[in-house]
């Protein structure tokens, strides 16, 4: 993508975006803040698509920079509420530790930070769920918190605890011995 841009004596500037080899979106911001946006097609005149004014076009652009939203490919889905409340949509792994626990025995809340206002299991949704409604695997837990508890909640559905090695068991391995060797 190329973009040019050119003084408008007296007017402004403007900005020639290509789009692909024969489309240029053209925009002139004028000295007096407002924007006009135009479509090119190859040699043909440009066609108007719209004004803005200067309150408006800075609006549309922080939305099109991801200020209001940014889209991530990713197994959870995230809405943020304010400066840093998100509700957030987690997949439970069918293998997590959490699976057939209840949220009362997983302490959930104060252990991610994150309260579960609802879960979806298939085509059924269990809202505000309380402390005795069991995680079962393939669940998805709509949460609400910081971006933090998120993250944590997210590593609990997704966690598998790894098995205990045997020295932070305390149980001792015992190493054969070899009468074979020569010492």
């Amino acid at each position: 993508m190329t973009v040019y841009e050119s003084d408008l004596p007296g007017v402004g500037k403007k900005f020639e975006i290509e789009l692909d080899e024969t489309e240029r979106l053209v925009i002139v911001i004028h000295n007096t803040g407002k924007r006009e946006v135009f479509l090119r097609k190859g040699e043909e005149d440009s066609e108007k698509l719209f004004d803005l004014s200067d309150r408006l076009s800075r609006q549309v652009g922080s939305i099109l920079e991801g200020a209001y939203f940014q889209p991530v490919a990713s197994d959870t889905e995230e809405t943020m509420l304010g400066d840093d409340s998100l509700l957030e949509w987690v997949k439970v792994a069918e293998e997590s530790d959490i699976v057939g626990k209840t949220l009362e025995e997983l302490d959930f809340r104060n252990e991610t930070g994150a309260s579960v206002v609802s879960i979806q299991r298939g085509d059924e949704t269990e809202s505000n769920p309380g402390p005795e409604t069991t995680v079962r695997g393939e669940d998805t837990l709509i949460i609400l918190g910081s971006r933090e508890a998120c993250r944590e909640a997210e590593a609990l559905a997704a966690a598998v605890e790894e098995p205990e090695s045997a020295a932070e068991s305390g149980v001792s391995e015992e190493i054969p011995e070899n009468d074979d060797t020569d010492a």
